[in-house]
């Protein structure tokens, strides 16, 4: 057995190993198809994966990341725009933000 936690989504009943359909909260009528995703992390990133959870008040892991992967996406959109990045301190100092070396 591996020491290695792992997030595991278990497909819904009726559907295919890889595949579930949902229907959407706002229309019942509109059909919305989602891909289950299977990850292994090691310790550390679990732990950081499940602080994120907790600071975001996420409701689900597969929050968290979601959301990961929109910020991620829109830097890396403004980063091939050419963009840099800065963050603003709260003692006022604006530093470089090193994101994509």
């Amino acid at each position: 057995m591996s020491a290695t936690p792992s997030i595991t989504a278990i497909p819904a009943p009726g559907t295919g190993a890889d595949m579930a359909r949902r229907f959407s909260y706002d229309d019942p009528e509109v059909e919305r198809v989602t891909t289950r995703v299977q990850l292994e992390l090691p310790p550390q990133a679990m732990v950081r994966l499940q602080k994120l959870k907790e600071k975001t008040e996420a409701a689900s892991y597969a929050e968290v990341i979601r959301n990961a992967l929109r910020l991620f996406e829109a830097l890396v959109e403004e980063h091939e725009r050419g963009s840099d990045f800065f963050l603003k301190r709260p003692d006022g100092e604006v530093v470089h933000y090193k994101i994509f070396l």
